[in-house]
């Protein structure tokens, strides 16, 4: 009996593949096996069918190939029609299941997209898409019983360029979308694979068009990642992708992960487009032949990017993160009447409703090279569909690990009782979905705390535009974190000495008037004062919710407690009989806007 649970990963199958720095590996051979075999036998019994056509991927990492060899041994009398496609992308596997030559019943990826060399994973496709959270644990659960296919057949096992008709789809699309036979002409293209499986891009889509490839870098498959974290979210990797179009004068840079679901870009002058400008020029790609069109992305978005959207005519939908979740939710507002052709995340992951709504970094790619080459002809740059962008004046993205077996219910804990912080003293977004979103009226910006998708980590974004809003947001949220056991403070006190230094040579400098500020800075001095704590682990605990000081069980009443239901040091703090937090001296802040 397996306990394959501790694998899942949102839609996701993921783990430690190879024993590193002591840590064992969880995703063995055998759980592999297990797994493959139970996603075939939950096939069968769903389509209801036996004699399956099965295709199998995988990218570079170097773990891939071993549980390649694994997959086709364990299924080697399953009575199926079994399609070893080697090195391709997470979406050209689902495209097996749609191509009328192939027509697959269900597809294997092999990946753990951006994560590190000693990560690997498992991603199962049906001709419906990805199978979703529930499904997976229906095959979690066979894979548990150790289950196999009840035939003693032999399976028919071929080695297929699960490629080519990928490759062919997407140059077909960008003639198409030209009306050009080689529209990439006389452009200079950089692609950036970072070692994973995305330099088939270069060489099969962007020559066979006509595009210099010349200037690419890292397009060979290695699955230690060398160059840089296979990641478009990476600053190294953007800044490796930057240099290199600056350096060779290129058009135009691309970037993927290691199984190319996701991408990034740069355009000629070095300007980075990721993150929220990439869902921005998403947007404005989309918008033109959708007017009014709602577009659903994560939450973890900023303000210029709303006013943006609505700028073109559409509406945004803020939702949870996690790439399938913003496709489900595009996928039930269409139920619903609603025309909501794009959804995407910050991350990277863009599903167009024209392409199954399949995450799909190249043909993403493929769109916006049909913009670029109308754009040239008008001596426009791509810069130009998302010139009107608001980037905030500060920004700050700050990542506090986690330690400890129950880090999932620690991380609930700080948020719901930041949360409960942030009703009182901030202004909380209704389109927190995840975490908690708020307005600090000083600083004129916000804040958005969440869980992590799948790692013990607390991600932090700031948002600011005022000169040191984002340190004050970072002092206010370090005044919270600081009292909670289990969590690693260290990034927020190196970007706050790092910002204070910052702001001051700022000053010195005369870039702004800090007595414009003054009022404002009041505020926040006050807010920090009232908001600080003790050192680290004297606070109310995440993890067993004791305060030394208070020397209470929350719930219970002491006369003496000195914090908050935040965790929070007040020292002006009044509880009822029950042990109920009631005020504090501190009241809200007035003059928080309606919107943000």
């Amino acid at each position: 009996m397996g306990n394959y649970a501790v694998l899942k990963s949102g839609t996701d199958i993921r783990g430690r593949a190879i024993e590193n720095n002591g840590k064992l590996a969880i995703l063995t051979d055998k759980a592999v096996g297990d797994l493959a075999a139970a996603f075939v036998c939950w096939l069968s019994e769903s389509l209801g069918k036996t004699n399956l056509k099965i295709a199998m991927g995988r990218d570079s990492r170097i773990t891939g190939e071993r549980f390649s060899r694994v997959i086709v041994k364990t299924l080697r009398f399953s009575q199926l029609d079994f399609f070893d496609c080697g090195l391709i992308s997470t979406p050209s596997a689902f495209m097996l299941t749609q191509f009328p030559s192939m027509k697959v019943d269900g597809a294997i990826m092999i990946t753990a997209s951006h994560h590190p060399y000693d990560i690997n994973g498992l991603k199962f496709f049906t001709a419906e898409g990805g199978v979703n959270s529930a499904q997976l644990d229906e095959i979690i659960a066979l894979a548990d019983q150790g289950v196999r296919p009840n035939t003693n057949v032999h399976s028919t096992v071929l080695r297929k360029d699960g490629l080519r008709l990928y490759c062919d789809m997407l140059c077909e699309t960008i003639r198409k979308g030209t009306g050009l036979f080689k529209p990439l002409k006389d452009m200079k293209i950089v692609v950036d694979a970072g070692h994973g499986a995305g330099g088939f891009f270069a060489n099969r889509v962007l020559m066979p068009l006509g595009a210099d490839i010349s200037g690419s870098q890292f397009l060979e498959p290695d699955g230690n990642f060398p160059a840089h974290v296979p990641n478009p979210e990476d600053p190294e990797a953007m800044e490796s992708l930057k240099n290199r179009v600056l350096e060779t004068g290129a058009d135009l840079g691309i970037i993927f992960d290691a199984d190319v679901d996701r991408c990034g870009l740069v355009a000629d002058d070095g300007t980075e487009i990721n993150r929220c400008a990439l869902i921005a020029l998403a947007a404005a790609l989309t918008l033109p032949d959708h007017p009014g069109a709602t577009i659903v992305t994560d939450s973890v978005t900023t303000e210029g990017l709303r006013q943006f959207i609505e700028s073109k005519g559409g509406h945004q939908k803020r939702f949870r993160r996690g790439y399938r979740n913003v496709i489900d939710e595009a996928k039930r507002l269409i139920e619903e009447g609603v025309d909501a052709p794009l959804a995407i995340e910050s991350s990277g992951h863009a599903a167009f409703a024209d392409n199954y709504f399949l995450d799909d970094g190249a043909y993403f790619i493929a769109k916006v090279l049909v913009a670029l080459s109308k754009l040239r002809a008008e001596g426009l740059s791509l810069t130009d569909l998302i010139a009107d962008l608001h980037t905030p004046l500060e920004e700050a993205d700050i990542r506090l690990n986690l330690v400890g077996i129950d880090w999932r219910d620690t991380v609930a804990k700080i948020i719901s009782r930041l949360k409960s912080v942030s009703e009182r003293l901030l202004k909380i977004n209704d389109e927190s979905y995840e975490g908690v979103r708020a307005y600090i009226v000083h600083a004129k910006g916000y804040f958005i705390v969440r869980a992590s998708v799948h790692d013990p980590v607390i991600p932090i974004y700031i948002e600011s535009d005022k000169p040191g809003g984002a340190l004050s947001v970072a002092r206010f949220l370090y005044s919270f974190m600081r009292g909670f056991r289990g969590v690693d403070v260290t990034p927020l006190e190196t970007f706050i000495a790092k910002a204070e230094k910052e702001y001051s040579e700022r000053v010195a400098r005369g870039e702004f008037n800090e007595e414009e500020y003054e009022e404002e800075e009041y505020a926040s001095e006050q807010t920090d004062e009232v908001l600080d704590t003790p050192e680290q682990g004297e606070g109310v605990s995440a993890a067993d919710e004791y305060s030394e000081d208070a020397s209470t069980v929350e719930g219970e009443y002491d006369e003496n407690a000195v914090y908050d239901e935040g965790g929070v040091y007040d020292e002006n703090a009044v509880y009822d009989e029950s042990g109920e937090y009631v005020q504090s001296d501190f009241g809200a802040v007035d003059g928080t806007p309606d919107e943000f």
